[in-house]
């Protein structure tokens, strides 16, 4: 299915790729389905940047999120730029996220959402 670009764009795009996602019924389904669809570099780097939207979110600086998602710079102010410009849509899924975060035993840097 195509509809048109949400950017005001008369460019029409794919809503195939999203639709399936919507279908997908629990995080192993998900899982398997993104590492059929992407290269491991491409999810790594996907998941690099919700890591680092969480740290930013959580305020910490810059040197701390490369020291412990790995990210360079460019990437850290990319994603912050993100933050402050895009949809709100990661942002409000990561606040979910860190709302809904069951406390590790490991720590609370390691805390896993419920689901």
């Amino acid at each position: 299915m195509r509809v048109a670009n949400p950017n005001g764009s008369p460019e029409s795009r794919s809503t195939a790729l999203y639709e399936a996602i919507l279908r997908l019924d629990n995080l192993e389904e998900c899982i398997c389905f993104f590492d059929d669809l992407c290269a491991v570099t491409e999810l790594r780097t996907l998941e690099q940047r919700y890591d680092v939207a969480s740290c930013l979110l959580q305020g910490k600086v810059y040197s701390e999120i490369r020291r412990e998602t790995g990210a360079s710079s460019a990437t850290v102010s990319r994603v912050n730029r993100m933050l402050n410009y895009g949809t709100g849509s990661v942002a409000a899924s990561v606040r979910y996220d860190l709302e809904h975060a069951v406390p590790s035993p490991d720590g609370p840097d390691t805390a896993q959402p419920q689901e």
